[in-house]
C-alpha cells in the first residue's frame, strides 16, 4: 500500500504540471524534492522555503548526486549581465535559459536551518571540454551584510579561482558588487601602472563577490569562439585556463543542500 502511495505521489508531480511546464510546490527546494521524488525530471519547479512567505519558480537539475538548484546560467548574449543591485537581488533572465536567479531567492534558499550547502559551478570552453568546482559550507550573509560569500573546502577540476591564484584576491568572506553600488576590496587596487576603484566596471559592469577583482568572476561581457582570449572582462575562472584570460562559452552555477 506505501508502495502505491509513493507510486500515486510521483504520478501527481509529473502529471500536475501547468501548461508552463512546473508544478505547483512540491518541496523547499531542488533538492528537497529530489530526495521525495526520487525519479524526478529536470525542469521548472515552484519551492517555497522555510520563513518565506511567497513561493518561486526554480529551474532543478535533477543528477545522480541529488536535486540541485540552478541559480546562474550563460550561454550567450542572448541576456546581458549588466545589471544594477535591485536587479541583481531580484533575478532576470529565463529559467530555462540565461538567467539569474536573484541574491534575496538564493539566500532564503540556503538560509534554511540546520542544513549545510554545497556550491557547484560548471564551466564550459569552445574546444569542447568542461570542467567543475564545487565548495562545501555554501552560504551568504543578508543584504544588510551585502549578501557575503562564504565557501569552505574545494573539490573539483577548474582550479579554486574563489580563494585566489595568488595571494591578497582571496573572494571568500567579500560581499556582492554591481556598477551602481561597490563592495570589493579595491580603494583602489594596483594592477602594474593601473589604478583600479571598481572592480564591476572593469568587469563589463556585471555583478559578482569581487574583492580585489580576483580570479573568479562569470558576470563580465560574453565572447563568441575566436574573440574570447585576452580581454580584461569575459566569464573568468583563471584557474581553469591561463596564462592569458579565457572568457568561458558557458557556465553554470547550482546549489544542493548535504
Amino acid at each position: 500500500m506505501r508502495t502505491r502511495h509513493g507510486a500515486l505521489l510521483l504520478l501527481l508531480l509529473v502529471c500536475a504540471q501547468t501548461p508552463d511546464g512546473y508544478v505547483p510546490n512540491n518541496g523547499s527546494d531542488c533538492s528537497h524534492i529530489k530526495a521525495r521524488y526520487p525519479t524526478a525530471q529536470s525542469g521548472i519547479y515552484r519551492i517555497q522555503p522555510a520563513g518565506v512567505k511567497q513561493p518561486f519558480l526554480v529551474y532543478c537539475e535533477m543528477l545522480e548526486d541529488g536535486g540541485w538548484t540552478v541559480f546562474q546560467k550563460r550561454s550567450g548574449l542572448s541576456v546581458s549581465f549588466r545589471r544594477n543591485w535591485l536587479e541583481y537581488k531580484q533575478g532576470f533572465g529565463d529559467l530555462k535559459e540565461d538567467h539569474w536567479l536573484g541574491l534575496e531567492k538564493l539566500r532564503a534558499i540556503t538560509a534554511q536551518g540546520g542544513r549545510k550547502w554545497t556550491l557547484r559551478v560548471d564551466l564550459w570552453d569552445f574546444e569542447g571540454s568542461s570542467a567543475f568546482a564545487e565548495y562545501q559550507g555554501f552560504k551568504l550573509g543578508s543584504e544588510r551584510e551585502a549578501y557575503k560569500l562564504t565557501v569552505g573546502a574545494y573539490s573539483g577540476t577548474a582550479g579554486d579561482a574563489i580563494q585566489g591564484t595568488y595571494k591578497g584576491i582571496n573572494q571568500n568572506n567579500y560581499g556582492f558588487s554591481t556598477k551602481d553600488r561597490d563592495n570589493d576590496g579595491c580603494n583602489p587596487c594596483i594592477f602594474g601602472d593601473i589604478a583600479q576603484n571598481d572592480c564591476s566596471e572593469a568587469n563589463g559592469g556585471g555583478g559578482w563577490w569581487y574583492s580585489r577583482c580576483g580570479s573568479a568572476a562569470l558576470h563580465g561581457d560574453w565572447h563568441p569562439a575566436g574573440e574570447n582570449i585576452g580581454w580584461m572582462s569575459g566569464l573568468f575562472w583563471k584557474t581553469w585556463k591561463g596564462p592569458a584570460s579565457y572568457s568561458a562559452r558557458a557556465t553554470r552555477m547550482m546549489v544542493r543542500a548535504l
